[in-house]
């Protein structure tokens, strides 16, 4: 840096410039943009066509296509990596330092690029049920975890790189389809409230790393949990279902389909408003009160005690007699473990 700082103070007017070229640079480093976002940034900052080709890693990136070819002026990085901006006229003074750091960024960012699908690859042979164990250990090694020492599995939909950012540097992660897996040595308590709203986490027991696909599994299956209402956890940690974990792992979508009272919140649901009416149940449900729902979903109390009076009679039972409301709740429960497979 310090040479940097001295090339610097030889552009006289224009070294406030190339700082701020520096800190336009740093900014898309600190935000991990895609070898296309680098390109066409830099074309926007240097106001001319821009490129970037590696043909060790088949890349091979242009921006403002359309603009006429002028002469390049390149810069070379790592072994095979080129990028460079293209004018018409002569090279403007910024050029040298723009390249520079083009390219520094473009280093920097296709090597990070690469590590982290190298770690997705190994994350998601680490919790793969069909690999050997020296294959999943080798995996985890290579992921700098000790097979033998303690590891949890997460199972994420929604933003997983604030889930790594709050998890810390080790955590590692695989994106095999809409749910991330995640692993990570510890879990902070206060996950919930380190990731952004909308995001849901199924927490595996922390097993030893060569049991990984064991947490994964127990990960998977309490993510499923977190959709159950409105207001209720979205972060769910398996090893604190007690109960509900044996039912959700061997319950299967047909033994559930025999349940009367599953049957009857079918039928209910498909009535005029019957979404309404089942939203209102799980609110019922997770507060025991008829006030209590109404705030929840935002109706007045005797709309609510008309709603469960409406269920009462097409489900056959009283919600408020001794076992009314663990029977719906049950209930409830099994119909959201159908519709939300692992």
């Amino acid at each position: 840096m310090k040479g940097l700082l001295l090339r610097l103070s030889g552009l006289d007017a224009d070294a406030e410039n190339a700082v701020r070229v520096i800190g336009f640079f740093d900014r898309l480093i600190a935000g991990r943009a895609a070898p296309h976002a680098l390109v066409r940034a830099t074309a926007a900052l240097a106001e001319c066509p821009a490129g970037l080709a590696d043909p060790a890693r088949g890349i091979s990136l242009r921006s403002e296509p359309g603009a006429a070819a002028g002469e390049r002026s390149v810069r070379e990085f790592a072994e095979t990596g080129l990028v460079w901006l293209e004018r018409t006229g002569a090279p403007l003074p910024l050029d040298d330092i723009v390249l520079e750091r083009f390219a520094f960024a473009a280093a920097l960012l296709l090597e990070r690029d690469r590590d982290e699908r190298d770690d997705a690859a190994l994350a998601g042979l680490a919790v793969s049920a069909d690999a050997a164990e020296a294959e999943r250990s080798r995996a985890l090694r290579a992921l700098r975890f000790e097979p033998a020492a303690p590891l949890h599995a997460l199972a994420v939909a929604g933003d997983v790189a604030a889930v790594l950012a709050a998890l810390g540097r080790d955590a590692r992660a695989a994106s095999p389809g809409p749910v991330h897996t995640v692993l990570a040595r510890e879990v902070p308590a206060d996950l919930e409230h380190r990731t952004p709203g909308g995001t849901r986490i199924g927490i595996g027991p922390a097993l030893p790393g060569v049991r990984a696909p064991e947490s994964w599994r127990q990960a998977r299956s309490a993510l499923r949990f977190t959709t159950l209402g409105e207001g209720l956890p979205a972060v769910v940690r398996h090893d604190r279902l007690g109960g509900l974990a044996a039912i959700a792992a061997r319950l299967r979508p047909e033994d559930i389909a025999q349940v009367a009272d599953v049957a009857a919140l079918d039928r209910l649901a498909g009535e005029p408003h019957g979404g309404d009416v089942l939203d209102v149940l799980v609110a019922f449900c997770a507060t025991g009160s008829t006030r209590k729902a109404a705030a929840r979903v935002h109706r007045h109390h005797s709309t609510i005690a008309a709603r469960l009076a409406h269920a009462e009679r097409r489900l056959g039972f009283s919600f408020h007699a001794p076992g009314g409301r663990l029977r719906l709740d049950l209930a409830l429960l099994l119909r959201h473990l159908r519709d939300e497979p692992e």
